[in-house]
Formats: structure tokens, C-alpha cells, sequence
């Protein structure tokens, strides 16, 4: 009888000691997953020529996107401002304006944040969805629910892609300050 009560601990042991193991080891693999964070390029869906880069960064458990690179087409304002933006983003250049703002992940899905049009300063509700082999990232802005709105699919580009150093003008900024009359 204390043979098999014996028997019974040491297989009970072994069975908790797996389980914490299982779980333990599950921590590690949720930090691995894919992440929105880094450069990503949008391409023009009817041309399918790159018009912006965005870097993404997340602070806090907020995730945030800026504009980095613009590839203007000839003939276009190289010095792009955003003069139908609404508050402090008004009259800023448009390169380094922070234009996805908000957004809180849930999985492979961040939701609860806003993207603005910098040609017409609209501001519209967002989500975004990460491929699972992070490679791939689906921005859609809508109206009121998500069934109203438009997607765009963004790749991934390497950190590296702007270079080791990251130009001035590429750097998230603030609007400039409003000038006094």
C-alpha cells in the first residue's frame, strides 16, 4: 500500500513539475512572436511604386508610426506640408509627422488607434493586421466601423534599409509651434 501511495506522489510530481514546465517555456516563445515594430514601406496599389516608408514604434504597449521617407514624383512639392491638417500637425513637414497613433496590440491585431490622410488632414479610425511571418502588415482606416473603410498592405523592410544613421529629417518630430500674430 505505501508502495503504490509512493508511486502515485512521484507521478503526481512529475506531471506538475511538466506542466509548470510547459507553461514556463510558453513565456519565451509569446516574446519571439512577430511584432509590428520596424520600417515598412507602402507601395501605390495602382502603380506599385513605393510612396512612403513608416517606422513603427511602440511605447508603453502603445504603438506608433511615422513617416520616413517620401518618394515624391517629379513635378510634386519635395517639401510636402501638411497646410489641411488639423491642431499642431498644421503647416508641419509631412516627412516625420507621426500619422498612426494609438494603437494597442491584441495578438497578431492592433486595434484602437487612428491614421491620418496627410493630403487632406482627415483623421480615421484604424487597425492593423501582422502576417504571421510578420512580413506583411494590413493598415485599414475606416469610418465609424471597420466594414466602411479601405486597406493597404505594407511590407516589411530591413532596420538597416535608411542606412546605420538615421537622417534628421527622418526622425519622429512634433509640429512646429504656432507663430504668434
Amino acid at each position: 500500500m505505501r508502495a503504490s501511495l509512493a508511486r502515485k506522489l512521484i507521478v503526481s510530481s512529475i506531471c506538475w513539475n511538466f506542466c509548470i514546465g510547459l507553461f514556463s517555456a510558453a513565456e519565451p516563445l509569446r516574446a519571439a512572436e512577430p511584432s509590428v515594430v520596424g520600417l515598412w514601406e507602402q507601395v501605390d496599389e495602382k502603380s506599385g511604386q513605393a510612396e512612403s516608408w513608416f517606422r513603427i514604434t511602440e511605447r508603453n504597449g502603445v504603438y506608433e508610426g511615422a513617416i520616413v521617407k517620401i518618394f515624391r514624383k517629379p513635378g510634386e512639392d519635395q517639401n510636402w506640408v501638411c497646410d489641411k491638417c488639423e491642431g499642431a500637425e498644421r503647416g508641419a513637414p509631412v516627412l516625420g509627422l507621426t500619422l498612426v497613433k494609438g494603437m494597442r496590440r491584441n495578438g497578431d491585431t492592433y486595434e484602437d488607434g487612428t491614421i491620418m490622410d496627410p493630403r487632406d488632414g482627415s483623421v480615421y479610425r484604424a487597425m492593423m493586421r501582422l502576417s504571421p511571418d510578420g512580413r506583411k502588415l494590413e493598415v485599414r482606416g475606416y469610418l465609424g466601423i471597420s466594414l466602411f473603410g479601405r486597406s493597404q498592405v505594407w511590407n516589411r523592410l530591413p532596420d538597416n534599409a535608411l542606412g546605420t544613421q538615421t537622417p534628421a529629417a527622418a526622425k519622429p518630430r512634433a509640429a512646429p509651434a504656432k507663430k504668434q500674430q
